[in-house]
């Protein structure tokens, strides 16, 4: 049986938009009369290019997509022109001439495909999971029926800015400690590999007077020369295992645990969690998304699994009638005072305004705690590199200062 897609204007001015299935256009029109309102649209449903659409996704997973960048570029150009007053499906189709990345154009030309055939955006971008996140993909469908579709365009590029700029922030404070580990390992292999064997010679014989670190390194240095292959293979096999294992369950549990362990670490980490939680159920909640809705795509695009597990706890409580704040105050994952302030919005009915400057506090703790985090990993890694090439260099030099006293004795 066909299916239509429809959009009903009621009595009331709200605009109602979804699907049914008819035998004709006919009869889906009679069908919609019955609910009463105005028909605005109907058209059908082409599920050919339904079907075009998803083994062109198929074949979009095998490479590079576009870039967060891309799709915020998109969405500040669609609010603009949305606003304007141009029609949705003009604005994409003159947003896609000038898109540089091939393949973002392409979806943006399905896009315009699904739209023209009666689907509603929200349901067009649903097919590239991917590229517009639940977040994105929920608070346009909200504001579809509210009407505020441009205002809500601007939000929603407003939160991709600051992913971006949070997740330069993580970004910049990795590069730092990952160039020093980096410099460490190969200092230390040029050493071992190049270095020590050089005095194999000279140390030669009088093992008797060796000190033990220069005893261990020279063992060590004979061990590299002759099977270096290992090392690469094993610290390949290590990150393949880490990787794997990080996408099973359990694994998954056990890294996601240890994140909120570490020193140093949790406290950036619980910050990134708490504020990426609360800034997408605000967000949802002041679009007027369904809460249950907005707890579920909460916890999925919290980033941690034991968060995740805390929203979908939430969620099932609400489903029982209970109060958010009531679960959440046994949980460790957020500050007492942060359940307090859920308390108190839930009381005054403005959650989602509670919840957006929470998320917006957290996010300052969260600059604060990268910043504290490189300011504490420099002197750090520059300690344990200087560690590392001191302990090498007292290795060789001990033994030689102990021969010299001996020759001189």
């Amino acid at each position: 049986m066909p299916t239509y897609r429809y959009e009903l204007q009621q009595e009331s001015g709200d605009l109602l938009i979804g699907q049914l299935a008819a035998q004709t256009a006919a009869g889906a029109a009679s069908a919609l009369k019955n609910r009463g309102g105005r028909i605005v649209r109907l058209v059908p449903v082409n599920n050919s290019e339904e079907s075009a659409l998803k083994k062109f996704w198929v074949f979009m997973n095998a490479g590079s997509g576009p870039s967060k960048k891309d799709i915020l570029d998109f969405t500040t150009q669609l609010a603009v022109m949305v606003r304007a007053g141009i029609s949705l499906r003009v604005a994409i189709g003159g947003i896609c001439e000038h898109v540089e990345n091939d393949k973002f154009k392409s979806i943006l030309r399905l896009i315009i495909e699904e739209i023209e055939s009666g689907a509603t955006f929200s349901d067009a971008i649903s097919k590239f999971p991917k590229l517009f996140s639940p977040l994105y993909i929920n608070m346009v469908r909200a504001s579809e029926l509210s009407g505020s579709f441009g205002h809500m365009l601007d939000r929603i590029a407003k939160i991709i800015t600051r992913q971006i700029e949070t997740q330069k922030m993580i970004i910049g404070a990795s590069i730092y400690p990952g160039v020093i580990g980096g410099l460490a390992t190969v200092v230390t292999i040029f050493l071992l590999t190049f270095v020590l064997p050089r005095f194999a010679g000279v140390f030669a014989g009088k093992e008797e007077i060796l000190p033990w670190p220069t005893v261990f390194l020279m063992a060590l240095s004979a061990w590299m020369v002759i099977y270096w292959w290992i090392v690469p293979i094993v610290i390949s096999s290590v990150s393949v295992l880490l990787v794997l294992g990080g996408k099973t369950e359990r694994g998954g549990v056990i890294i996601d645990s240890l994140k909120l362990r570490l020193p140093i670490l949790r406290k950036m980490l619980r910050a990134l969690y708490i504020t990426r939680s609360l800034q997408t159920l605000g967000e949802l909640v002041n679009a007027g998304v369904p809460i249950l809705s907005a707890l579920e795509v909460t916890g999925n695009i919290s980033g941690n699994r034991q968060y995740f597990k805390l929203w979908e706890d939430v969620g099932t409580g609400v489903k029982d009638g209970r109060r958010i704040n009531e679960i959440l105050d046994t949980t460790t994952l957020l500050p007492k005072p942060v359940v307090q302030m859920i308390s108190a919005g839930e009381e005054s009915g403005k959650l989602g305004d509670v919840l957006e400057e929470i998320s917006e506090y957290y996010d300052r703790v969260l600059r604060d705690a990268v910043k504290t985090f490189t300011s504490l990993i420099e002197p750090a890694m520059i300690v344990f590199m200087g560690g590392i090439v001191g302990f090498i260099a007292m290795a060789i030099i001990l033994p030689i200062f102990k021969m010299s006293a001996v020759v001189t004795g």
